[in-house]
């Protein structure tokens, strides 16, 4: 059997008239940039997230990048990141020649941690990037309580979180001054090329990120402050209009594998329990936790899986031969940003990341798309369980 990392050509199939009407009447328009269906993007994600802005750009890169210029981030300014993450997290920050200061991260949502943003706080840090990663929400109480307390700003990267939610609060991406998010073809809710969205509930943010979006004018060739060309086309923001109303559903059916990956590992006897941080006879392999529940049942996004994470000692040779059995697999991330050759340049000074790394060897992805069968689940772990046994 085999059993793909994702297959997005049956989420096509599925709503295949749908999608290619919409590319069709872009095509038929001739506007390609911006324009109308860019607009009904933007206030759909307001109407979802509950926002009162949303500025449609070009990639999840771009929209971090822009969020940084919106807020006035120069040369020299510090910025708070986590070290495992995708690269665009710190990356953006050093294109802006600004310095990304690294953090641990939480050893059960490998989120960025709390404590260790405390430590790294200077006079001259300007904002934290806290990254939602997997598609679970970071401790954002505490996120929030240290940037006002040190009047610092905070950028969401939500790249792989749309449609989370934090506690009995809001959506994630709308916690912070400025959330960002990524429409790249493998997330949740992919277009068919690279696309991203900025939301905010600032309409000073909201006028900068929108204004920065086209060069920096409103109108055309005047421009008032630097910008860049992150703008959003507009058959990507078609192919979302089309998607979006399906994202509760696909991001359900993802929880569901989920609980059904832990009770089958469990059942196998890999694992006890879910959240497991060390590995013992018990726990031959550590299993993911949606730590963050909310107090009533009205609404069950939480953790919305983009990735499906497990830990093993083995993972090395586990991939090799998940690979050679033809399911699909994956490492996020090999390498933490403060071993990473384009930031030796860093002063790292003592800092240790002792979680970030035991992440970096031991993390292995495995197929969560929604339309993953529970025969394909079910072959997953029975092939996990014969090696690790």
């Amino acid at each position: 059997m085999k059993v793909p990392l994702l297959d997005l050509k049956i989420q096509y199939q599925h709503h295949k008239k749908e999608l290619d009407e919409a590319v069709l009447k872009i095509a038929e328009s001739q506007y390609f940039i911006l324009g109308s269906e860019v607009e009904k993007m933007e206030k759909a994600f307001c109407k979802y997230l509950k926002c009162k802005y949303a500025v449609g750009v070009s990639s999840g890169t771009d929209a971090l990048l822009l969020a940084l210029m919106a807020i006035g981030i120069k040369p020299g300014d510090e910025i708070i990141v986590p070290t495992y993450s995708f690269f665009s997290t710190a990356g953006v920050v050093s294109r802006l020649n600004a310095i990304p200061v690294f953090t641990d991260i939480d050893p059960i949502t490998f989120n960025i941690n709390p404590e260790d943003i405390k430590r790294k706080i200077t006079p001259n840090t300007k904002a934290i990037i806290p990254v939602h990663l997997y598609g679970q929400s970071c401790e954002m109480d505490k996120v929030v309580e240290v940037a006002k307390a040190n009047n610092i700003k905070i950028i969401e990267d939500g790249a792989q979180a749309i449609g989370a939610q934090y506690k009995d609060g809001g959506y994630v991406g709308t916690i912070g001054d400025i959330g960002c998010f990524s429409f790249f073809p493998s997330k949740n809710l992919g277009c068919y090329g690279d696309g991203g969205l900025t939301v905010t509930n600032d309409p000073f943010l909201a006028e900068q990120l929108e204004i920065m979006r086209v060069h920096g004018g409103k109108q055309k060739y005047y421009h008032k402050v630097i910008g860049g060309n992150f703008r959003l086309d507009a058959i990507q923001a078609a192919v979302i209009n089309v998607k979006l109303p399906y994202l509760y559903d696909w991001s359900a059916k993802r929880r569901e594998n989920a609980e059904l990956y832990n009770k089958l590992f469990i059942e196998n006897k890999l694992a006890d329990r879910v959240g497991a941080t060390e590995f013992d006879k018990n726990n031959k392999i550590l299993l993911p936790k949606a730590v963050f529940k909310k107090k009533s049942n009205s609404v069950k996004n939480y953790h919305i899986y983009n990735q499906y994470i497990i830990r093993t000692q083995e993972r090395d040779d586990l991939r090799k031969y998940l690979t050679e059995k033809g399911i699909g697999n994956e490492i996020y991330y090999p390498v933490p940003f403060h071993k990473q050759e384009c930031f030796s340049n860093l002063n790292i000074g003592e800092s240790k990341f002792p979680v970030a790394e035991s992440a970096c060897n031991t993390s292995i992805a495995l197929p969560i798309f929604p339309e993953l069968t529970e025969e394909q689940i079910t072959f997953v772990v029975k092939s996990i369980s014969e090696f690790i046994n």
